[in-house]
């Protein structure tokens, strides 16, 4: 097994990762979603995120590694997914990507606020 990336701060558990996956998905098909990491990168900036998706396959890291930084400055909620092949397919592009920012779920808002509060439990110390 591969060591995780020194960016990835917290272990995303299979089924939230799929659940991210999904509010990609939704997001693209009847909301609002930016890709690629200067996309997603302004879209926290701006504070229009919603949640961040990043991969953690992406190399070199340096490419992704200030996304967690400055979502917990906004306080974005964002996500750890393991593979940058699957972000791509997931918000209907044919090209693998380092980070998707969702700016409006639309039919996926259910989704998402499930993955955010998945999110939170999992950051708050034991």
């Amino acid at each position: 097994m591969t060591p995780k990336p020194y960016y990835v701060k917290v272990d995303t558990p299979k089924e939230v990762a799929e659940a991210a996956y999904e509010v990609l998905r939704q997001a693209s098909r009847s909301g609002k979603v930016r890709k690629g990491t200067n996309e997603s990168t302004k879209a926290i900036e701006r504070g229009t995120a919603k949640l961040v998706v990043i991969a953690e396959d992406v190399q070199p890291p340096e490419v992704v590694a200030h996304l967690p930084i400055l979502c917990e400055e906004r306080k974005i909620p964002y996500v750890f997914v393991p593979s940058k092949d699957q972000i791509g397919p997931a918000i209907g592009i044919d090209v693998s990507t380092a980070s998707a920012a969702v700016l409006d779920p639309g039919e996926g808002a259910q989704v998402l606020e499930q993955v955010t509060q998945e999110l939170a439990r999992l950051k708050k110390p034991a």
